[in-house]
């Protein structure tokens, strides 16, 4: 979809300056200011594919709270009316008012907000605030805080005194029909996060890009793990082709759901050559058994793969499966008959073709666990 990619600041003086033109039919997105933020190859820590939930707002009016973490592009349809006005794909609250006739405008410091449990805590490194299609009626700025509570909390513990919210992103102008991105610094591990929209408004999707940190004492409770997984801090490094998805979701939790839901890349014309991706562990691991998954690609499966894996960033690579046929829509199963002690695996493709999911199961290597739970003790001090 065309879109302006220009990264200009938000005008913070006037407030009507960010406004989007009012929708003038046909494409939708035509003039949407997408945003070029190098974050965003970083896991989305809000993926309800992770198990992230928004959990609480204080009004949800005009559209449902949910709608923030949708994985698909906002929609937008001009003729859908409801009895409560007009139907928009995002969190929208109602306009706000002042205490009375004389003071019609909402005080300073009123605003709506939504809580979102990650699905996996992290370190978050950037934020996008989506407002696609919301062009005069998105939040004049927003506010973002995130806070670090163990286990399941409920609204009300979250929002108890006694907890510490962190501010990630002060009060902010935005910019409406447009993605909005936030680069956050820092090294703090999060659990939750709070979006504040100041007075009121819309906001159609919100992304939260960082890294993983899982609980050391958590996955060495549970003995053997899948190493590469998301959930468990394995990370998508590179890759020679994105073209129709992103190689990130070879290593989400689950199993795919449809065809574009793992990595597929474009048909390869050149001979000799191949695609490939690259993953690293959470830590040095050592690595038992494999799982290559190619559920719902039918005629576009990679032909045949294979396997490799290096100890550290300057170690040389070694082969864990030799080239190997693959079957469309099938789960492949392979035990390995030395453990393999790895921090990084290249999945090769031959020549081309889709892969759904790769699981490595095995365990943290006593270096590992520890190189791990110092990350952890670090993230959370």
């Amino acid at each position: 979809m065309p879109t302006d990619k220009i990264q200009t600041e938000p005008d913070s003086t006037d407030p009507h300056a960010n406004d989007a033109a009012p929708y003038g039919g046909g494409d939708p997105y035509a003039d949407y200011r997408a945003g070029d933020f190098p974050f965003t190859e970083l896991v989305d820590l809000a993926d309800r594919r992770l198990g992230a939930g928004v959990i609480a707002a204080n009004d949800e009016f005009f559209a449902e709270r949910e709608n923030l973490l949708i994985r698909e592009p906002a929609v937008f349809d001009p003729e859908r009316f409801g009895h409560k006005g007009k139907i928009m794909d995002g969190w929208e609250t109602r306009r706000r008012r002042g205490t009375d006739a004389e003071h019609p405008f909402p005080a300073p410091e009123d605003h709506d907000w939504a809580i979102v449990r990650l699905g996996t805590p992290g370190i978050i490194r950037g934020i996008v605030v989506d407002t696609a299609h919301f062009r005069g009626n998105y939040p004049q700025r927003v506010s973002v805080q995130a806070t670090a509570v163990e286990g399941a909390p409920g609204p009300e513990e979250l929002l108890a005194d006694d907890v510490k919210w962190e501010e990630l992103v002060p009060q902010t102008p935005v910019r409406g029909h447009a993605a909005n991105g936030f680069e956050i610094t820092g090294g703090r591990r999060y659990t939750h996060l709070r979006i504040c929209q100041h007075p009121d408004g819309g906001i159609a999707r919100l992304r939260v890009h960082g890294e993983v940190v899982p609980d050391p004492a958590w996955l060495a409770a549970l003995g053997t793990i899948d190493l590469i997984s998301i959930l468990n801090g394995g990370t998508y490094e590179d890759a020679s082709d994105r073209f129709y998805s992103s190689p990130a979701q070879i290593i989400l939790p689950g199993t795919s759901r449809k065809m574009d839901d793992g990595w597929e890349n474009r048909r390869r014309r050149v001979r000799d050559t191949n695609d490939w991706v690259r993953f690293r562990l959470p830590a040095q691991g050592a690595v038992r058994a494999v799982e290559i998954d190619t559920a719902y690609l039918k005629g576009n499966a990679a032909g045949w793969i294979s396997l490799h894996g290096r100890d550290g960033e300057s170690g040389e690579w070694s082969e864990i499966i030799p080239r190997t046929r693959l079957q469309p829509d099938t789960l492949h199963r392979f035990v390995l008959d030395t453990e393999a002690v790895v921090t990084h695996v290249r999945l090769d493709t031959y020549p081309d073709g889709g892969v759904a999911r790769m699981r490595l199961h095995g365990s943290l290597t006593e270096a590992g666990a520890a190189e791990l739970a110092g990350r952890y003790e670090e993230s959370a001090a």
